[in-house]
Protein backbone atom coordinates (compact mmCIF):
# COMPACT_ATOMS: atom_id res chain seq x y z
CA UNK A 1 0.00 0.00 0.00
CA UNK A 2 1.48 3.70 -0.65
CA UNK A 3 1.82 6.00 1.62
CA UNK A 4 -0.22 8.61 2.28
CA UNK A 5 2.44 11.22 1.22
CA UNK A 6 3.31 9.76 -2.25
CA UNK A 7 -0.46 8.90 -2.82
CA UNK A 8 -1.10 12.92 -2.26
CA UNK A 9 1.70 13.28 -4.72
CA UNK A 10 0.51 11.24 -7.20
CA UNK A 11 -2.76 12.74 -6.99
CA UNK A 12 -1.37 15.76 -7.24
CA UNK A 13 0.27 14.82 -10.81
CA UNK A 14 -2.96 13.27 -12.03
CA UNK A 15 -4.42 16.83 -11.41
CA UNK A 16 -1.86 17.88 -14.43
CA UNK A 17 -2.55 14.95 -16.15
CA UNK A 18 -6.31 16.45 -16.09
CA UNK A 19 -5.21 20.37 -16.55
CA UNK A 20 -3.05 19.14 -19.73
CA UNK A 21 -6.91 19.23 -21.69
CA UNK A 22 -8.02 22.31 -20.80
CA UNK A 23 -4.43 23.79 -21.74
CA UNK A 24 -4.39 21.69 -25.28
CA UNK A 25 -6.44 24.16 -26.85
CA UNK A 26 -4.37 27.67 -26.80
CA UNK A 27 -1.07 26.38 -28.27
CA UNK A 28 -3.41 24.62 -30.92
CA UNK A 29 -5.90 27.74 -31.46
CA UNK A 30 -3.82 29.34 -34.59
CA UNK A 31 -4.29 26.29 -36.30
CA UNK A 32 -8.02 25.58 -35.24
CA UNK A 33 -9.01 28.90 -36.32
CA UNK A 34 -7.36 28.27 -39.63
CA UNK A 35 -8.76 24.47 -40.15
CA UNK A 36 -12.07 24.80 -38.77
CA UNK A 37 -13.08 28.83 -39.83
CA UNK A 38 -13.04 30.67 -36.27
CA UNK A 39 -13.26 33.80 -35.86
CA UNK A 40 -11.96 35.92 -32.63
CA UNK A 41 -14.78 35.87 -30.43
CA UNK A 42 -15.50 31.93 -31.69
CA UNK A 43 -11.91 30.87 -30.04
CA UNK A 44 -12.88 32.85 -27.43
CA UNK A 45 -15.79 30.38 -26.87
CA UNK A 46 -13.39 27.45 -27.85
CA UNK A 47 -11.19 28.18 -24.69
CA UNK A 48 -13.79 28.44 -22.43
CA UNK A 49 -16.14 25.43 -23.56
CA UNK A 50 -14.23 23.30 -21.52
CA UNK A 51 -15.36 25.15 -18.24
CA UNK A 52 -19.28 24.58 -19.61
CA UNK A 53 -19.78 21.66 -16.95
CA UNK A 54 -17.58 22.96 -14.36
CA UNK A 55 -20.01 26.39 -14.38
CA UNK A 56 -23.27 24.15 -14.25
CA UNK A 57 -22.46 20.86 -12.27
CA UNK A 58 -19.45 21.67 -10.13
CA UNK A 59 -21.58 21.29 -7.10
CA UNK A 60 -23.76 18.60 -8.58
CA UNK A 61 -20.41 16.56 -8.88
CA UNK A 62 -19.52 17.18 -5.30
CA UNK A 63 -22.41 15.15 -3.89
CA UNK A 64 -21.68 12.98 -6.94
CA UNK A 65 -18.31 12.17 -5.52
CA UNK A 66 -19.17 11.65 -2.15
CA UNK A 67 -21.94 9.38 -3.10
CA UNK A 68 -19.66 6.92 -5.27
CA UNK A 69 -16.62 7.35 -4.00
CA UNK A 70 -13.82 9.65 -4.68
CA UNK A 71 -11.46 7.12 -5.89
CA UNK A 72 -14.49 5.87 -8.46
CA UNK A 73 -15.10 9.36 -9.07
CA UNK A 74 -11.76 10.18 -10.06
CA UNK A 75 -11.09 7.22 -12.46
CA UNK A 76 -14.39 7.81 -14.29
CA UNK A 77 -13.40 11.38 -14.69
CA UNK A 78 -10.06 10.59 -16.04
CA UNK A 79 -11.57 7.58 -18.51
CA UNK A 80 -14.05 10.82 -20.12
CA UNK A 81 -11.52 12.91 -20.63
CA UNK A 82 -9.67 10.15 -22.13
CA UNK A 83 -12.64 9.19 -24.52
CA UNK A 84 -13.25 12.71 -25.18
CA UNK A 85 -10.17 14.07 -26.39
CA UNK A 86 -9.90 10.45 -29.15
CA UNK A 87 -13.10 11.23 -30.42
CA UNK A 88 -12.52 15.16 -30.67
CA UNK A 89 -9.34 14.05 -32.82
CA UNK A 90 -11.61 13.04 -35.29
CA UNK A 91 -13.82 16.14 -35.71
CA UNK A 92 -14.13 18.18 -38.65
CA UNK A 93 -16.29 21.24 -37.89
CA UNK A 94 -16.23 23.49 -34.85
CA UNK A 95 -19.55 22.30 -33.47
CA UNK A 96 -18.34 18.79 -32.66
CA UNK A 97 -15.39 20.52 -31.08
CA UNK A 98 -17.04 22.73 -29.08
CA UNK A 99 -19.52 19.84 -28.25
CA UNK A 100 -16.35 17.64 -27.50
CA UNK A 101 -14.66 20.70 -25.27
CA UNK A 102 -17.79 20.40 -22.77
CA UNK A 103 -17.92 16.76 -22.24
CA UNK A 104 -14.08 17.18 -21.76
CA UNK A 105 -15.13 19.85 -19.23
CA UNK A 106 -17.54 17.40 -17.58
CA UNK A 107 -14.16 14.63 -17.14
CA UNK A 108 -12.40 17.27 -16.11
CA UNK A 109 -14.39 18.06 -13.41
CA UNK A 110 -14.98 14.72 -12.28
CA UNK A 111 -10.96 13.97 -11.48
CA UNK A 112 -10.13 17.58 -9.86
CA UNK A 113 -12.91 18.40 -7.86
CA UNK A 114 -12.30 15.29 -5.44
CA UNK A 115 -8.97 15.02 -4.97
CA UNK A 116 -8.60 17.95 -2.40
CA UNK A 117 -11.13 16.13 -0.12
CA UNK A 118 -8.86 13.04 -0.70
CA UNK A 119 -5.88 14.85 0.41
CA UNK A 120 -7.08 16.43 3.17
CA UNK A 121 -8.30 13.09 4.57
CA UNK A 122 -4.72 11.08 3.88
CA UNK A 123 -2.46 14.22 4.97
CA UNK A 124 -1.80 15.18 8.42
CA UNK A 125 -2.95 18.70 9.69
CA UNK A 126 0.07 19.96 10.14
CA UNK A 127 1.33 19.45 6.38
CA UNK A 128 -2.23 20.46 5.20
CA UNK A 129 -1.19 24.08 3.96
CA UNK A 130 2.13 22.99 1.93
CA UNK A 131 0.04 20.42 0.35
CA UNK A 132 -2.97 22.65 -0.57
CA UNK A 133 0.12 24.86 -2.09
CA UNK A 134 1.30 21.82 -4.50
CA UNK A 135 -2.35 21.55 -5.52
CA UNK A 136 -2.96 24.60 -6.59
CA UNK A 137 -0.24 24.33 -9.11
CA UNK A 138 -2.07 21.61 -10.85
CA UNK A 139 -3.77 23.96 -13.36
CA UNK A 140 -0.39 26.33 -14.26
CA UNK A 141 1.86 22.89 -14.41
CA UNK A 142 -0.72 21.55 -16.85
CA UNK A 143 -0.36 24.72 -18.73
CA UNK A 144 3.46 24.88 -18.26
CA UNK A 145 3.73 21.51 -20.12
CA UNK A 146 0.73 22.00 -22.64
CA UNK A 147 2.18 25.83 -23.66
CA UNK A 148 5.77 24.05 -24.29
CA UNK A 149 5.05 20.84 -25.09
CA UNK A 150 2.34 21.56 -26.72
CA UNK A 151 4.04 23.98 -29.04
CA UNK A 152 7.07 22.06 -29.76
CA UNK A 153 4.30 18.83 -30.94
CA UNK A 154 2.75 21.69 -33.38
CA UNK A 155 5.43 22.48 -35.03
CA UNK A 156 5.78 18.93 -36.32
CA UNK A 157 2.49 17.65 -35.87
CA UNK A 158 -1.15 18.78 -36.07
CA UNK A 159 -4.01 19.21 -33.15
CA UNK A 160 -5.38 15.46 -34.42
CA UNK A 161 -2.51 13.72 -32.95
CA UNK A 162 -2.04 15.62 -29.78
CA UNK A 163 -5.49 14.81 -28.79
CA UNK A 164 -4.79 11.27 -29.60
CA UNK A 165 -1.47 11.69 -27.42
CA UNK A 166 -3.59 13.00 -24.56
CA UNK A 167 -6.07 10.41 -24.50
CA UNK A 168 -3.32 7.53 -24.14
CA UNK A 169 -1.65 9.17 -21.40
CA UNK A 170 -4.92 10.13 -20.00
CA UNK A 171 -6.03 6.43 -20.02
CA UNK A 172 -2.90 5.56 -18.74
CA UNK A 173 -3.24 7.67 -15.25
CA UNK A 174 -6.52 6.08 -15.19
CA UNK A 175 -5.17 2.46 -14.42
CA UNK A 176 -2.51 4.04 -12.11
CA UNK A 177 -5.22 5.36 -10.19
CA UNK A 178 -7.13 2.09 -10.28
CA UNK A 179 -3.75 0.52 -9.34
CA UNK A 180 -2.05 3.62 -6.44
CA UNK A 181 -4.77 5.08 -4.68
CA UNK A 182 -6.78 3.45 -1.55
CA UNK A 183 -10.25 2.00 -2.63
CA UNK A 184 -12.60 3.91 -1.06
CA UNK A 185 -13.75 1.33 1.33
CA UNK A 186 -9.87 1.68 2.66
CA UNK A 187 -9.21 5.17 3.55
CA UNK A 188 -9.07 7.00 6.54
CA UNK A 189 -12.24 8.01 6.32
CA UNK A 190 -14.76 5.00 5.61
CA UNK A 191 -16.92 6.38 8.47
CA UNK A 192 -17.03 9.51 7.30
CA UNK A 193 -17.81 8.50 4.00
CA UNK A 194 -20.54 6.53 4.84
CA UNK A 195 -22.15 8.99 7.34
CA UNK A 196 -21.95 11.98 4.75
CA UNK A 197 -23.61 9.15 2.08
CA UNK A 198 -25.98 9.11 4.47
CA UNK A 199 -27.30 12.52 5.14
CA UNK A 200 -29.46 13.61 2.46
CA UNK A 201 -28.31 15.75 -0.48
CA UNK A 202 -30.45 18.22 0.13
CA UNK A 203 -28.70 18.81 3.72
CA UNK A 204 -25.44 19.05 2.55
CA UNK A 205 -26.63 21.54 -0.22
CA UNK A 206 -28.51 23.63 2.15
CA UNK A 207 -25.63 23.68 4.63
CA UNK A 208 -22.92 24.39 1.83
CA UNK A 209 -24.61 27.35 0.16
CA UNK A 210 -25.71 28.80 3.97
CA UNK A 211 -22.01 29.76 4.40
CA UNK A 212 -21.14 33.50 3.83
CA UNK A 213 -17.79 32.24 3.53
CA UNK A 214 -18.22 29.32 1.24
CA UNK A 215 -20.11 31.95 -1.62
CA UNK A 216 -17.21 34.70 -1.10
CA UNK A 217 -13.84 31.96 -1.59
CA UNK A 218 -15.67 30.64 -4.60
CA UNK A 219 -16.45 34.21 -6.26
CA UNK A 220 -12.77 35.09 -5.59
CA UNK A 221 -11.45 32.30 -7.24
CA UNK A 222 -14.00 33.36 -10.29
CA UNK A 223 -12.98 36.36 -10.86
CA UNK A 224 -9.14 35.21 -10.59
CA UNK A 225 -9.66 33.01 -13.09
CA UNK A 226 -11.34 34.92 -15.47
CA UNK A 227 -8.28 37.19 -15.75
CA UNK A 228 -5.75 34.10 -15.71
CA UNK A 229 -7.07 32.26 -18.25
CA UNK A 230 -8.33 34.82 -20.54
CA UNK A 231 -4.70 36.93 -20.37
CA UNK A 232 -2.73 33.09 -20.59
CA UNK A 233 -5.27 31.62 -23.17
CA UNK A 234 -4.77 34.08 -25.62
CA UNK A 235 -1.03 34.41 -25.32
CA UNK A 236 -0.14 32.40 -28.42
CA UNK A 237 -2.92 34.29 -30.27
CA UNK A 238 -1.02 37.85 -29.57
CA UNK A 239 2.52 36.03 -30.60
CA UNK A 240 1.30 34.59 -33.50
CA UNK A 241 -0.37 37.93 -34.52
CA UNK A 242 3.42 39.58 -34.10
CA UNK A 243 4.55 36.67 -36.12
CA UNK A 244 6.52 35.05 -33.37
CA UNK A 245 7.45 31.85 -34.35
CA UNK A 246 4.76 28.76 -32.91
CA UNK A 247 8.21 27.46 -30.89
CA UNK A 248 9.19 30.21 -29.35
CA UNK A 249 5.43 31.63 -28.70
CA UNK A 250 4.64 28.53 -26.68
CA UNK A 251 8.10 28.58 -24.83
CA UNK A 252 6.88 32.44 -24.04
CA UNK A 253 3.53 31.37 -22.72
CA UNK A 254 4.88 28.51 -20.80
CA UNK A 255 7.02 30.35 -18.84
CA UNK A 256 4.30 33.07 -18.17
CA UNK A 257 1.88 29.79 -16.94
CA UNK A 258 5.13 28.47 -14.73
CA UNK A 259 5.63 31.91 -13.07
CA UNK A 260 2.02 31.00 -11.94
CA UNK A 261 3.40 27.72 -10.15
CA UNK A 262 5.71 29.96 -8.02
CA UNK A 263 3.59 31.90 -6.82
CA UNK A 264 1.55 28.90 -5.44
CA UNK A 265 3.98 27.55 -4.18
CA UNK A 266 5.33 30.78 -2.47
CA UNK A 267 1.66 30.98 -1.32
CA UNK A 268 1.86 27.46 0.63
CA UNK A 269 4.56 28.60 2.15
CA UNK A 270 3.27 32.17 3.66
CA UNK A 271 0.42 30.32 4.64
CA UNK A 272 2.45 27.61 6.86
CA UNK A 273 4.46 30.77 8.03
CA UNK A 274 1.15 32.61 9.93
CA UNK A 275 0.93 35.01 7.23
CA UNK A 276 -3.19 36.09 6.99
CA UNK A 277 -4.69 34.48 4.53
CA UNK A 278 -6.54 37.90 3.26
CA UNK A 279 -3.38 39.57 2.93
CA UNK A 280 -2.14 37.39 0.40
CA UNK A 281 -5.23 37.48 -1.44
CA UNK A 282 -5.23 41.53 -1.62
CA UNK A 283 -1.44 41.09 -2.73
CA UNK A 284 -2.54 38.67 -5.63
CA UNK A 285 -4.92 40.69 -7.23
CA UNK A 286 -3.48 44.49 -6.89
CA UNK A 287 -0.71 42.83 -8.34
CA UNK A 288 -2.61 41.93 -11.18
CA UNK A 289 -4.15 44.80 -11.35
CA UNK A 290 -0.56 46.91 -12.09
CA UNK A 291 0.72 44.18 -14.13
CA UNK A 292 -2.07 44.35 -16.39
CA UNK A 293 -2.33 48.44 -17.28
CA UNK A 294 1.48 47.76 -17.58
CA UNK A 295 1.33 44.92 -19.94
CA UNK A 296 -1.77 46.13 -22.35
CA UNK A 297 -2.11 49.50 -21.23
CA UNK A 298 0.73 51.81 -21.00
CA UNK A 299 3.33 49.76 -23.78
CA UNK A 300 3.26 48.11 -26.94
CA UNK A 301 6.79 46.82 -26.58
CA UNK A 302 7.12 42.92 -26.23
CA UNK A 303 9.48 42.44 -24.00
CA UNK A 304 8.45 44.84 -21.35
CA UNK A 305 4.65 43.22 -21.64
CA UNK A 306 6.64 39.91 -21.29
CA UNK A 307 8.06 40.87 -18.62
CA UNK A 308 4.62 42.36 -16.98
CA UNK A 309 2.58 39.19 -17.64
CA UNK A 310 4.69 36.90 -15.94
CA UNK A 311 5.11 38.90 -12.71
CA UNK A 312 0.95 39.12 -13.56
CA UNK A 313 0.82 35.10 -13.40
CA UNK A 314 3.45 34.96 -10.49
CA UNK A 315 1.63 37.46 -7.95
CA UNK A 316 -1.68 35.59 -9.54
CA UNK A 317 -0.55 32.34 -7.81
CA UNK A 318 -0.87 33.45 -4.56
CA UNK A 319 -4.77 33.50 -5.17
CA UNK A 320 -5.52 29.51 -5.95
CA UNK A 321 -3.48 27.98 -3.37
CA UNK A 322 -5.04 30.75 -0.60
CA UNK A 323 -8.27 29.83 -1.76
CA UNK A 324 -8.02 25.94 -1.96
CA UNK A 325 -6.78 25.93 1.24
CA UNK A 326 -9.53 27.94 2.64
CA UNK A 327 -11.93 26.26 0.48
CA UNK A 328 -10.95 22.73 2.82
CA UNK A 329 -10.64 24.67 5.99
CA UNK A 330 -13.44 27.11 6.12
CA UNK A 331 -15.94 24.22 4.97
CA UNK A 332 -19.25 24.20 7.35
CA UNK A 333 -19.10 20.88 7.92
CA UNK A 334 -15.86 17.74 7.25
CA UNK A 335 -19.62 16.45 5.06
CA UNK A 336 -19.33 19.24 3.41
CA UNK A 337 -15.91 19.24 2.66
CA UNK A 338 -16.55 18.08 -1.43
CA UNK A 339 -19.43 19.88 -2.00
CA UNK A 340 -18.00 23.29 -0.64
CA UNK A 341 -14.84 22.70 -3.05
CA UNK A 342 -17.57 21.73 -5.52
CA UNK A 343 -19.16 25.18 -5.35
CA UNK A 344 -15.62 26.83 -5.37
CA UNK A 345 -14.55 25.23 -8.69
CA UNK A 346 -17.72 25.64 -10.23
CA UNK A 347 -17.52 29.45 -9.97
CA UNK A 348 -13.72 28.89 -11.07
CA UNK A 349 -15.12 27.18 -14.03
CA UNK A 350 -17.48 30.20 -14.47
CA UNK A 351 -14.96 32.49 -14.30
CA UNK A 352 -12.44 30.68 -16.47
CA UNK A 353 -15.80 30.44 -19.17
CA UNK A 354 -16.37 34.02 -19.04
CA UNK A 355 -13.18 35.49 -18.75
CA UNK A 356 -11.98 34.37 -22.59
CA UNK A 357 -14.71 35.78 -24.62
CA UNK A 358 -15.31 38.62 -22.72
CA UNK A 359 -11.72 39.71 -22.93
CA UNK A 360 -12.05 38.76 -26.54
CA UNK A 361 -15.16 41.22 -26.81
CA UNK A 362 -13.46 43.97 -25.12
CA UNK A 363 -10.66 43.91 -27.55
CA UNK A 364 -12.93 43.59 -30.43
CA UNK A 365 -14.94 46.71 -29.34
CA UNK A 366 -12.38 49.17 -28.25
CA UNK A 367 -9.90 48.28 -31.38
CA UNK A 368 -6.81 46.15 -29.77
CA UNK A 369 -4.92 44.08 -26.89
CA UNK A 370 -3.95 47.75 -25.87
CA UNK A 371 -7.58 47.57 -24.29
CA UNK A 372 -7.47 44.00 -22.57
CA UNK A 373 -6.69 45.57 -19.27
CA UNK A 374 -10.01 47.42 -18.69
CA UNK A 375 -11.55 43.82 -18.56
CA UNK A 376 -8.73 42.13 -16.50
CA UNK A 377 -9.03 45.10 -13.77
CA UNK A 378 -12.12 45.09 -13.49
CA UNK A 379 -11.92 41.42 -12.29
CA UNK A 380 -9.52 42.61 -10.14
CA UNK A 381 -11.65 45.40 -8.36
CA UNK A 382 -13.96 42.84 -7.27
CA UNK A 383 -11.59 40.44 -5.78
CA UNK A 384 -10.20 42.88 -3.68
CA UNK A 385 -13.77 43.88 -2.81
CA UNK A 386 -14.10 39.98 -1.86
CA UNK A 387 -10.86 39.75 0.09
CA UNK A 388 -12.00 42.80 2.44
CA UNK A 389 -15.11 41.08 2.89
CA UNK A 390 -13.13 37.79 4.01
CA UNK A 391 -11.05 39.48 6.55
CA UNK A 392 -14.37 40.94 7.93
CA UNK A 393 -15.86 37.71 8.63
CA UNK A 394 -12.84 36.31 10.15
CA UNK A 395 -11.05 33.08 8.53
CA UNK A 396 -9.50 29.70 9.33
CA UNK A 397 -5.90 29.85 10.76
CA UNK A 398 -2.89 28.94 8.64
CA UNK A 399 -1.35 26.71 10.82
Amino acid sequence: MASPFFTAVFLVVTGVCAALHVWKVPPALPFMQRELGMDLVQSGFLLASVQMAGMLLGLCIGLISEKIGLRRCIVTGLGILSLASLLGSLSDHSTPVLLGRMIEGCGFLMVVLPIPALIKRITVAARLSRVMGWWGCYMPAGAVLMLWAGAAWLAVGSWRTLWVVLGILTAIFMVLTFLLVPPDSQTQAKRAVQHTVALRWSSLLRTTLSSGQVWLLALAFGVYAAQWAAVVGFMPTIYNQAEIAVGTAGLLTASIAAGNVIGNLGAGRCLHAGIPPHRLLQAGYLGMIACAVLAFGLTQNLVVQFVAILVFSIVGGLIPATLFFLAVTAAPSPETTSTSVGWVQQCSSLGQFVGPPVVASVVHMLGGWQWAWVATVSFAILGLIIAWRLSRLGLPGSR
